[in-house]
């Protein structure tokens, strides 16, 4: 099979169409999103509370509800991409790490892995956001958290995934 055809290419992500053959044996074209990976962040407060971000996604023009979470730089490592993001998203950094899995958010049509942290014993640190980024800081309590997920408040995918596998994990409570 030929090696993948590059459609389009941005910054971190490109789009490439290749040939497969699936294990039924019909040959087909596919288009997959080649994506970097990416890191999302759990961060548990001293207090219990759960720290989220209100951000504002041009994407789907709102606000939402959702874990600090980034894309992987060049040659990173998802725990050093995970400290990064924390302290640019944040403003806090953690002493207690805990990787809870991984998650693919969109496999039908591209790559991407989301590799999935708790961050513990929290302090305040200094670091500089991304222009592009508008965020607001908030706390919930675990409860809290449940509740808007199942009321809809807290429609963002890798947030969910991330606060289910906690609880099961026994890390939040």
């Amino acid at each position: 099979m030929p090696d993948p055809k590059q459609l389009y290419a941005w910054k971190r992500f490109t789009l490439e169409e290749s040939t497969h053959t699936l294990p039924n044996g019909v040959i087909t074209n596919h288009i997959t999103l080649e994506h970097p990976g990416a890191v999302l962040i759990l961060p548990v407060a001293n207090d219990g509370k759960l720290v989220l971000l209100k951000q504002y996604r041009p994407s789907i023009r709102r606000w939402i509800y959702e874990f600090p979470a980034g894309t992987l730089e060049s040659s990173e490592s998802p725990s050093v991409c995970a400290v990064r993001e924390l302290a640019e998203e944040a403003s806090l950094q953690a002493e207690e790490w805990h990787a809870i899995g991984e998650s693919l958010p969109a496999p039908g049509f591209c790559n991407e892995t989301q590799y999935l942290f708790v961050a513990k014993l929290l302090s305040p640190c200094e670091a500089e956001m991304d222009e592009d980024e508008v965020i607001e800081v908030v706390h919930f309590s675990v409860e809290e958290v449940a509740s808007m997920i199942a009321n809809n408040q807290i429609q963002d995918s890798k947030t969910i995934v991330a606060f289910c596998r906690a609880q099961l994990l026994g890390l939040i409570t």
